[in-house]
């Protein structure tokens, strides 16, 4: 991460590495923690709520990056610092209307589908600019960003372009006055890719713990 901050002209400090723990134990993630890994990143919420019990005693940051169901929200509202995967307006309200009072606003990235891959979750390009409009009015919300999980660099002609057009569509919602800061975007495979069009975090699993468990959780 650091020498492709370097390569890019960008200061280290500018891009946060989420750590993706999904199927990893609470010992793996404890080990990582000791080592000074702060941001941890869940795709499944009953396995992450266990885990979260299990490392209560660590000051840690938790990040939901997966699908969210309606069923989900109180939870994740209740026990995330952030939700990277928002692409439905229901999903914010949600989230907003469940998030504790006590609890500072939670963080939030619309996941947006710039590779319009039919597996892939996310809002498409063309509805962006009214959904993070929309969610930027609700006050237990802090819209931070966008996310995106592009096509693979191998399936594709022009590896660069979806961090380009998340990076385009970043500029143009910060060009009409929303508070964006955050572009979540790269993973093991293609984090200094990302980091080279503007990343401010990148969500790394294999590269951190090795392979998935044979046996996850």
């Amino acid at each position: 991460m650091a020498r492709a901050c370097s390569a890019a002209g960008r200061d280290a400090a500018d891009v946060t590495l989420v750590a993706v723990s999904k199927t990893q134990p609470a010992d793996a993630l404890r080990v990582l923690a000791q080592a000074g890994q702060v941001a941890f990143g869940e795709n499944y919420l009953q396995e992450a709520l266990t885990k979260q019990a299990a490392l209560a005693d660590l000051p840690l940051q938790w990040h939901f990056i997966g699908p969210i169901q309606s069923n989900k929200t109180r939870d994740i509202a209740a026990r995330f610092d952030w939700v990277h995967s928002v692409e439905r307006l229901k999903i914010a309200q949600r989230l907003n209307d469940q998030r504790p009072a006590e609890a500072p606003p939670l963080s939030v990235c619309v996941q947006v589908n710039v590779s319009r891959e039919a597996s892939k979750s996310g809002c498409a390009p063309g509805e962006l600019a009214a959904l993070a409009a929309a969610i930027a009015e609700l006050p237990r919300l802090r819209l931070r960003g966008l996310m995106a999980i592009p096509a693979p660099i191998a399936q594709s002609a022009d590896p660069a372009q979806p961090y380009r057009l998340l990076r385009e569509a970043f500029e143009a919602l910060r060009a009409l006055g929303l508070p964006v800061d955050t572009l979540s975007m790269g993973m093991s495979d293609d984090f200094e890719l990302a980091i080279t069009h503007g990343a401010t975090h990148v969500r790394v699993g294999s590269a951190l713990f090795g392979p998935r468990p044979s046996n996850p959780l």
